[in-house]
């Protein structure tokens, strides 16, 4: 047989035996056509460019394909449950606001232990020192402004910032001046600021929320609210009061904490409502305009709150943990309903979802309902901290804490590597209208921030920030503001991007 020759000296490797059987096929025509070599040349080479390379075997699949069915089992449950929609109802209308170190946030913490325990999770409760802040009384009037009437007032409509001190319990009356921006506060100096009340007239961006980017918005407007009151307080100011730092045009105040500098003389500080702050500002631009404040808030000692920790164990890993998350405290003035019982609620759900689909995963999937996001992160940063030792073996968090309006998709912070882990979860929730998967370097939730900040990949829905601050941290966040569709569609997303992380045939780059 031509090329019979060769066949004692075959090679055993792939690569070696293609060579092999390059020469020993030209060696046969040249024999069997008595064709020279030389002509045989160029097709030769040919056939070297493509033998002498080894084949290279693809990636494989980081989910194997029961995997990806069951992931499209979990979609169909999640978009026909009600369970996140009642556990929402539950928290924010039968329970109702919850601040750190109330008795309401200390009866959500058992409730949801409870639940967790009824759907036989392993629970335990992680105690957390949390700022314990009251609210108390809290007034607004212009005592002094032109053109008013004589022996009246107006009535401005305002709340005190987490965090403040009180005014005098009698009340604290000065003259406002009107500021846009930190710049202009610092170019009025001492001398146009001392013992008066600054009001920063910073204004949300309300057009870039509506184009779906609320939440960069937000983040420009906030700054006023944190550092303001130490920022006036340099130059002599007594008080200082900032334009919400939202889009509600309902007369609604805008409450969240604030920080003081430890090095400046705290004074007192709340949010006014975007009609009252046009109002001072048009008036303050005719002459001077006085504001009486009465606030009353306590700052009280730490007292003692909990995270709940609840572990759905892996079936083949069950060291290594899948986080799931939102947080449990609000702030006081709604129920907390959009910030953020139906987080807590969606994370709930993931093991109820499971447990009724009879389905577990490789990894344990961890359910944990944070404490104290709102006035201080004590307790994303008290689990950091005691499980320092163990972060190698968290393979990922998920943590959901902006509302509950359609999901278009995954936030992640992440190695560019994720992306090929997300495409087939993104592919299962196309068809509920959350195809998209961004990268956010830095981190994509506040309690889950020291975990992603030591490596370990972090996840979040992906909203339409567009409503969200029209009832964020307002007495508007109520029950009534959830879409119990949208509300399915984050239970779905949530549940199915947790699953996922926690079945994955391969490790999640870090």
């Amino acid at each position: 047989m031509p090329g019979q020759k060769f066949a004692s000296r075959a090679p055993q490797n792939p690569a070696g035996f293609a060579n092999w059987l390059v020469f020993a096929f030209l060696s046969g025509i040249e024999t069997r056509y008595n064709a020279p070599m030389k002509l045989l040349t160029s097709f030769a080479l040919l056939l070297f460019s493509f033998a002498a390379v080894p084949a290279q075997q693809a990636a494989p699949a980081p989910y194997a394909a029961k995997t990806l069915n069951e992931l499209r089992t979990i979609q169909r449950a999640a978009l026909k449950s009600d369970y996140a929609l009642n556990q929402t109802a539950y928290l924010s209308n039968n329970i109702g606001p919850r601040m750190s170190g109330s008795l309401q946030a200390q009866r959500a913490v058992e409730y949801v232990a409870e639940e967790m325990r009824r759907l036989g999770l392993e629970v335990r409760l992680q105690k957390v020192m949390v700022p314990h802040w009251v609210r108390g009384v809290e007034t607004g009037e212009l005592t002094e402004f032109p053109g008013m009437a004589k022996g009246t007032t107006q009535k401005i409509v305002l709340t005190a910032l987490g965090g403040s001190v009180a005014t005098p319990a009698t009340g604290l009356t000065a003259e406002v001046v009107v500021v846009n921006n930190f710049a202009e506060l610092e170019a009025l100096g001492h001398k146009g600021v001392e013992g008066k009340i600054v009001l920063f007239n910073n204004k949300f961006d309300s057009e870039l929320a509506d184009s779906g980017f609320g939440l960069q918005a937000y983040g420009m407007a906030v700054a006023y609210r944190g550092g303001g009151a130490s920022a006036a307080a340099r130059l002599g100011a007594v008080a200082a009061l900032v334009r919400s730092a939202g889009a509600s045009q309902d007369r609604l105040a805008h409450t969240g904490a604030m920080r003081y500098d430890p090095k400046v003389t705290k004074i007192p500080s709340a949010a006014v409502t975007y009609e009252d702050a046009d109002l001072i500002a048009y008036l303050a631009r005719m002459g001077a305009v006085k504001i009486r404040l009465v606030l009353t808030p306590q700052t009280l000692p730490d007292t003692v709150g909990y995270n709940v920790i609840a572990d759905l164990k892996g079936s083949e890993r069950p060291d290594e943990i899948v986080i799931v998350s939102g947080h449990l405290d609000s702030w006081d003035l709604g129920t907390g309903a959009i910030d953020d019982a139906c987080g807590v609620a969606v994370a709930m759900q993931v093991p109820f979802l499971l447990k009724q689909l009879d389905l577990r995963p490789k990894r344990t999937i961890r359910v944990v309902a944070w404490m104290d996001e709102e006035l201080g992160g004590t307790g994303g940063a008290t689990y950091a901290l005691e499980e320092a030792a163990n972060i190698a073996k968290h393979v990922a968090t998920v943590e959901s804490d902006l509302g509950a309006s359609h999901p278009i998709g995954i936030l992640y912070s992440a190695k560019p590597e994720m992306a090929r882990f997300l495409a087939p979860i993104s592919d299962v929730l196309r068809s509920q209208g959350a195809p998209l998967a961004e990268s956010r370097p830095g981190g994509v939730g506040s309690d889950t921030g020291e975990l992603s900040r030591q490596g370990v990949p972090s996840f979040a829905p992906y909203f339409n920030t567009q409503t969200y601050f029209k009832y964020h941290h307002t007495a508007a966040d109520t029950f009534d503001k959830i879409d119990p569709k949208n509300l399915a569609e984050v239970g779905s997303l949530t549940a199915v991007l947790t699953y996922a992380l926690a079945d994955s045939q391969q490790p999640l780059p870090r």
